[in-house]
């Protein structure tokens, strides 16, 4: 098929635009591949279309290798069954809610667990139905509150969503194990450099759980790895090493000391420096974080969460641990309800004793001896031991991952690395077959309740992640498999036999099956290899002054090679070239 660009709806810009921060943004608006037209909202014109539905392909085709069968569910979704999940309340400000003319709640579709689940127990009853596969390529809504980088942060994005369904856990680790092999089939395809990390579940529940990660500084995900063992997890899923515990027989008793002007961890490490016969550092306090969390609809509770000094709280990895809770810091209004609690200056004692649940990091094992607050302004203790003077409520993984610190395999350090999430595979269990009483009979005439996956990749955002890892200082290069077109060929003669030369070509070419952007358009050499570098398209075909001495020119925009192809048999070479 040959598009010309004479009238192909495109006009292509010079200038970054004002607000874009990333490449990716800049490149696909300035190349003319999507406009936005509000706060994460963004049109798809007939370039950026064609690179959308050349992504969509592959997934669907390897969806449909393992044996998906794809369905599509409405956007608008009414409240009732999201209710059965606690889901309309756990989703918080991050969905768009509305309702109709009779004043009926509806929710524009985050993601379908709901409806997936109860699509299936209406229509299927026996062992005899399943395994089964189902997927959809749907638009989805999420109220992000900071839209941001263009198509890889916004309200309105295209995903790929499947759901597996067994009737024992060994079937849904071959669903599970099917979904991982597939999605390293597409990204390959797709030419994204990618990692696979252990996640967690978060609100969409269950237990295995795994990310793939585009690796980009720009992303929003931080994940560490092991070199020595492979090891990857995103920062929400990386379990601490915990030492073992040490003997509590024999230690010091703890002690309380006056420690005036000494709130904060800098100021107490002075002081201990100042006063104890022994180097202290940040790592040897206890900092005593104040929160109070709530589960959707609950009262809000206290909760103290114990971290070593020379760590800060993770909001990630906090999130994750209280997951559906809510949880904000403690305020001024917050401590004055509780005149128990010294701000600066809290410890253990003072929460246990006025039963506030209290979690410590997993490095506080019993035997550790802490430098922490004695619950009054301006007093500090010293030698509080863990075990022995103060026994926690449990622990929680919320302190910061560092680079250098353990592997949780214990095969060596952990390094730290940025990535634009891309996918997700969750084992779900029953959680949404519980909710709704998904049950079949089983090969023993028994009910069998229905085990789930889920399988998500973000189709539009991979448009702009492929910009992002395939791009130089001149503009956007796609792969061949998802370019908007195979070839690009530039008019650069207003010479009449050359342009009449270039249509015979252009021609022979699609008559070759190749899909091809003819720039016929009447406008200077410079703005045409201008766009045609913007534009990305892989190989590039210029029909210029060689065409009086029998030759063609075929540049790759991946490698910058260019070589001379003859006229006389051109179309068959430059076939040949782009699929060798």
């Amino acid at each position: 098929m040959i598009t010309r660009m004479s009238q192909l709806f495109l006009r292509t810009l010079r200038d970054d635009p004002a607000d874009a921060e990333v490449a990716s943004h800049k490149l696909l608006i300035r190349a003319g591949y999507v406009r936005p037209i509000g706060p994460g909202l963004y049109s798809w014109l007939p370039l950026g279309l064609r690179v959308l539905r050349k992504i969509e392909a592959v997934v669907r085709a390897e969806m449909n290798r393992i044996g998906g069968q794809e369905i599509l569910f409405p956007a608008l979704l009414p409240k009732a069954p999201y209710e059965v999940t606690n889901r309309w309340t756990e989703y918080g400000d991050g969905v768009f809610r509305l309702q109709d003319r009779r004043r009926n709640d509806y929710m524009l579709g985050p993601t379908h667990e709901e409806f997936f689940t109860t699509t299936v127990k209406g229509e299927y009853s026996s062992y005899k139905d399943f395994p089964l596969l189902l997927f959809q390529i749907q638009t989805k809504y999420r109220d992000e509150a900071r839209p941001r980088a263009g198509i890889l942060r916004g309200r309105e994005f295209v995903m790929k969503d499947s759901y597996s369904f067994d009737v024992d856990d060994d079937g849904l680790r071959t669903q599970y194990q099917a979904h991982r092999a597939a999605y390293q089939r597409i990204f390959d395809t797709l030419g994204v450099e990618y990692v696979i990390v252990s996640a967690v579940s978060g609100a969409m529940g269950g237990s295995a759980s795994e990310e793939f990660l585009a690796e980009s500084d720009i992303g929003e995900d931080t994940f560490v790895r092991c070199d020595e063992s492979g090891y990857a997890a995103n920062v929400e899923a990386v379990t601490t090493a915990v030492p073992d515990a040490l003997p509590i027989e024999g230690q010091p008793d703890a002690t309380v000391y006056d420690t005036p002007d000494t709130p904060t961890i800098a100021t107490l490490v002075a002081w201990a420096n100042s006063v104890l016969d022994r180097e202290v550092t940040a790592a040897d306090t206890l900092k005593n974080v104040m929160l109070k969390t709530r589960v959707p609809g609950g009262d809000w509770e206290l909760l103290a969460v114990g971290v070593p000094g020379d760590r800060e709280v993770d909001d990630k990895r906090l999130g994750a641990a209280l997951e559906p809770a809510e949880y904000a810091l403690l305020d001024d209004a917050d401590f004055a309800k509780h005149p128990f609690l010294a701000k600066g200056y809290i410890g253990p004692k003072a929460l246990l004793a006025n039963k506030v649940r209290f979690l410590v990091d997993p490095r506080v094992v019993d035997g550790t001896s802490w430098i922490t607050g004695a619950d009054e302004p301006g007093k500090h203790v010293v030698g509080l031991v863990a075990g022995r003077d103060f026994v926690a409520d449990g622990t929680i993984e919320a302190a910061e991952v560092r680079d250098g610190d353990p592997s949780p395999d214990g095969a060596g350090p952990l390094v730290s690395a940025r990535g634009i999430e891309i996918g997700h595979i969750f084992q779900l269990g029953r959680k949404y077959t519980d909710a709704f009483e998904a049950d079949v009979l089983g090969e023993n005439g028994k009910p069998v309740r229905l085990t789930m996956g889920s399988y998500g990749i973000g189709v539009s955002r991979l448009v702009a992640v492929i910009a992002e890892q395939h791009h130089d200082e001149l503009g956007l290069r796609w792969p061949s498999s998802v370019s908007p077109f195979d070839l690009h060929v530039v008019i650069a003669n207003k010479d009449d036999a050359a342009r009449a030369g270039a249509e015979e070509l252009a021609t022979a070419l699609d008559a070759q099956g190749l899909e091809l952007l003819l720039d016929d358009r009447k406008a200077s050499p410079g703005i045409k290899f201008k766009d045609a570098e913007l534009l990305g398209v892989p190989w590039i075909v210029v029909v210029g002054r060689g065409w009086a001495d029998g030759v063609v020119e075929l540049r790759n925009r991946f490698t910058g090679e260019n070589r001379e192809i003859s006229i006389e048999n051109a179309a068959n070479d430059i076939a040949t070239a782009l699929r060798t």
